[in-house]
């Protein structure tokens, strides 16, 4: 099985649902502790101790929402994935990540102007919310992942299915996943970075 960084001849290229689903959680996490870490300067319209207070509700409730939601969707898909074609091209763990990165930038920069500018009036809550959805990115993928284990096989995506953004693995485009043996790829079960990548 190829690995590249674009199709081979025959194939699809098909990046890993998991590293898709965890290319978030990082720039998430770190807006939202830095955003509710300035955000607790002001003593906003509720007061530090209640916007606190409120942020931490939110960072729970954002992360159990994130964590949980569409899971019965990657379920069906995870049940029903196909082998993936000798000719199909795995992407690297770094291209993933790049692309979603990409083509989420601007919306999580909207996100952390709407986070510290909600500080005025709730004090940390809007950084603890986007540092809650972070947390809840990482824990899907940490479930994909025991999914990915219990089933000896790596789940990946179509890269043309993944939207203009590279990130809807579980969207209405994706019609199947494609499965690996549990070495293939330069990403672990959960989609963290390999310390060695294999190849096959």
């Amino acid at each position: 099985m190829a690995r590249a960084g674009r199709e081979g001849r025959g194939g699809q290229g098909l990046a890993r649902v998991a590293v898709v689903v965890r290319a978030g959680a990082a720039p998430l996490w770190w807006a939202g502790v830095f955003a509710a870490g300035v955000g607790v300067l002001p003593p906003g319209v509720t007061g530090r101790r209640i916007g606190v207070l409120a942020g931490a509700a939110l960072f729970l409730v954002g992360a159990a929402v994130v964590a949980y939601v569409r899971r019965r969707r990657y379920t069906v898909l995870v049940r029903g994935a196909a082998r993936a074609g000798k000719h199909d091209v795995l992407q690297d763990r770094a291209v993933t990540v790049r692309n979603w990165r990409r083509g989420h930038r601007w919306w999580l920069l909207l996100a952390f102007a709407v986070a510290l500018g909600s500080s005025f009036a709730v004090p940390a809550a809007g950084g603890l919310l986007l540092a809650g959805a972070g947390t809840g990115l990482r824990l899907k993928a940490a479930w994909l992942g025991r999914r990915e284990r219990a089933a000896d096989q790596l789940m990946w995506v179509r890269v043309d299915w993944l939207g203009k953004r590279g990130g809807r693995p579980a969207g209405k485009a994706v019609k199947a996943y494609r499965g690996t043996g549990i070495a293939a790829g330069d990403a672990s079960p959960g989609g963290a970075r390999r310390r060695t990548a294999a190849l096959v």
